[in-house]
């Protein structure tokens, strides 16, 4: 992947889901790159004390709910960004499917996907000026042919993400608009509330301790760090050298066909 530029000073960026896990990361480091960064969450982030950022006077926090269409016009409006990070999302119910009710069983597809859609559909309606970054986070449980059998409509909530951004990248193709849309599927993630609970959940599953499941993975565990650095490299990119969709692990990005 081609890079351009060395800074993100004069970037302005929207990222949602910013007070906890991956979104922390990707705000903190969008911030740390220079990038004028708003992170929109339920809850305040510490990323917003000045003890935890030396970028405060690049950060704001949003206290909202991003499933609210009012939400995602209203601050595209006002912030009007060149960057939107898409990563809120509802912790799933871990439990096998007899023991899920159609309440937990469709928690994401009631948060993550209606996120996507409200938001991806405002990018296009506004829409978002010339030569914006959409990252969309999914999950890499949307590529497993078996779904994720202890978190009810996860798998399938993540996929219709990424179908989503495919629908919304081709939308803006017809229309004309230079809008990047991409997917991220980031693979297990320990650190984080949602990654720690599903680690802990499949390790269980398989008769393993969590440190031992971990170490039979073929890939390095995701950190928040990892995947702040990740969105600061598509951002930087040559828009032509973006793909669609990416895998996300400890190794890194690995575009997906």
């Amino acid at each position: 992947m081609s890079t351009t530029g060395t800074t993100l000073s004069d970037t302005h960026a929207i990222v949602v889901g910013a007070s906890r896990g991956l979104g922390h990361g990707i705000a903190a480091s969008l911030a740390g790159a220079g990038a004028h960064v708003v992170g929109v969450s339920r809850t305040p982030a510490s990323l917003m004390d000045p003890a935890t950022t030396t970028s405060t006077s690049s950060v704001q926090s949003e206290i909202a709910d991003a499933t609210d269409p009012a939400v995602a016009v209203k601050l595209l409006d006002h912030y009007d960004p060149d960057v939107l990070v898409l990563v809120a999302g509802a912790t799933p119910h871990v439990a096998t499917l007899e023991q899920q009710t159609w309440e937990t069983f469709s928690v994401n597809w009631h948060t993550d996907v209606r996120i996507a859609f409200v938001w991806l559909r405002a990018t296009l309606l506004r829409p978002v000026r010339p030569g914006s970054r959409v990252v969309v986070f999914s999950s890499g449980a949307a590529l497993n042919p078996n779904g994720s059998p202890l978190s009810g409509g996860y798998a399938g909530a993540k996929a219709t993400q990424r179908f989503i951004a495919g629908y919304a990248a081709e939308e803006a193709a017809r229309h004309g608009l230079d809008i990047k849309f991409t997917s991220v599927m980031p693979q297990f993630a320990p650190q984080t509330d949602i990654g720690r609970t599903a680690v802990k959940a499949y390790a269980e599953r398989a008769g393993m301790g969590v440190d031992e499941y971990l170490d039979q993975l073929p890939f390095a565990p995701l950190t928040p760090e990892i995947a702040g650095s990740a969105v600061v490299e598509l951002v930087h990119a040559d828009p032509a050298s973006v793909a669609p969709a990416y895998i996300l692990n400890g190794g890194g990005l690995k575009p997906l066909p």
